[in-house]
């Protein structure tokens, strides 16, 4: 079985650091890709899609410390649904990306001064991906 996703987009906004209860760094951020085509009246149009991305560990350290909104990123990494109940009690879903590789595609300083190297991290596997204590998507 295969379970795999490659995106080349732009981020939306800073990405958000937060904490598991054992210690995990997590960092999500979103990214757009955006598919254009030129309809039959000859007009261009564009279609934007959003990915809510999820980096654990040392791979999200190095997106919280260096990713701003606008980098542009190549994305590595499987879909995972993470379900829940809002506060009344409807259930609810989202799809997210877990990351395995992010590469940074934006040239330093063309962003934000703390662009990065460009280059990038790859994780190892991990053997479980760390819940959080509220596992509720913001």
């Amino acid at each position: 079985m295969v379970n795999k996703v490659i995106l080349i987009g732009n981020l939306g906004q800073d990405p958000e650091v937060r904490f598991a209860q054992n210690g995990t760094q997590i960092t999500t951020f979103s990214v757009a890709t955006t598919e254009s085509w030129t309809n039959k009246e000859g007009v261009r149009e564009d279609q934007t899609e959003w990915h809510r991305i999820v980096t654990f560990a040392n791979l999200a350290k190095t997106c919280g410390d260096y990713l701003s909104k606008g980098s542009k990123v190549y994305i590595e990494g499987q879909l995972r649904t993470q379900k829940w109940e809002d506060r009344e009690g409807n259930p609810r879903k989202t799809t997210e990306i877990v990351a395995r590789v992010v590469k940074f595609l934006s040239p330093k300083g063309s962003v934000d001064q703390n662009q990065g190297s460009g280059y990038g991290q790859e994780e190892p596997p991990l053997p479980d991906i760390p819940q959080m204590e509220d596992d509720v998507p913001f």
